[in-house]
């Protein structure tokens, strides 16, 4: 019973913004520290397409594609002589219950359950990318304009920095924390032509994230995605 779950998670949009760490330290997980960049903390809204989810291999009926939007940021754990890079969640967005449920109950993830739905415009060009959520009968949206053609990620760069992160990282409580295991290939990135943000951070993420409103994001990114896998084993700590 390696693997829990099993999906392909496609089109992900990140925009990212430098954030003061003291703003994010009320949710770092004990046992693990914040992840710079070039000296600077990272906090990320991004969306994204989560399709053909499966459950100890079995495919999920009815809610295995979905949109999910998350806040997430960047942190790493010592493990004796490995460092462990990883994300953790501020709040994922899915639109149905059972999905937020199971992860909630099973990971002590934050996710909650509210209408989504997402605009895809490609050709041979062209990416239009867009994702939006319902807050307070008002939607929210991330919307990006791409080129077609992707390309790696170069080493060392801002993009290797936020995608390159395999694992997930909970703060259960002020004592305990929660590790797990996320799998997938590097991805390749879009270069962005445009983009769009309507996010009332405040409104949704709270007051620590009231700044974010009026932040500019340090970049903005597109990347293709490809299948993943989420190791069943979870990690207390």
């Amino acid at each position: 019973m390696k693997t829990f779950l099993t999906a392909k998670w496609e089109n992900l949009i990140m925009a990212n913004y430098q954030i003061d760490p003291s703003y994010l330290l009320p949710y770092l997980p004990k046992g693990v520290d914040l992840d710079y960049y070039n000296g600077k903390a990272y906090i990320s809204l991004v969306g994204f397409l989560f399709k053909d989810s499966h459950i100890f291999k079995l495919p999920v009926p009815i809610f295995g594609t979905f949109e999910e939007v998350n806040l997430r940021f960047y942190v790493v754990r010592k493990v004796g002589n490995e460092t462990r890079r990883g994300v953790v969640f501020i709040n994922e967005t899915v639109p149905n219950k059972t999905v937020a449920l199971v992860a909630n109950k099973l990971y002590k993830e934050h996710y909650i359950a509210i209408p989504t739905k997402h605009t895809w415009k490609i050709n041979e060009n062209t990416k239009e990318i867009e994702y939006k959520w319902l807050v307070n009968k008002t939607w929210n949206s991330l919307t990006v304009k791409a080129s077609a053609t992707s390309q790696k990620m170069v080493s060392g760069s801002i993009e290797e920095y936020i995608f390159e992160h395999y694992y997930g990282y909970t703060k259960v409580d002020s004592n305990n924390s929660i590790e797990y295991k996320i799998n997938h290939a590097s991805w390749e990135v879009n270069d962005i032509k445009e983009y769009d943000i309507n996010c009332d951070f405040f409104t949704f993420y709270g007051k620590h994230f009231e700044v974010l409103n009026r932040t500019k994001p340090h970049s903005i990114m597109l990347a293709e995605g490809s299948d993943i896998s989420v190791d069943w084993k979870r990690n207390w700590f």
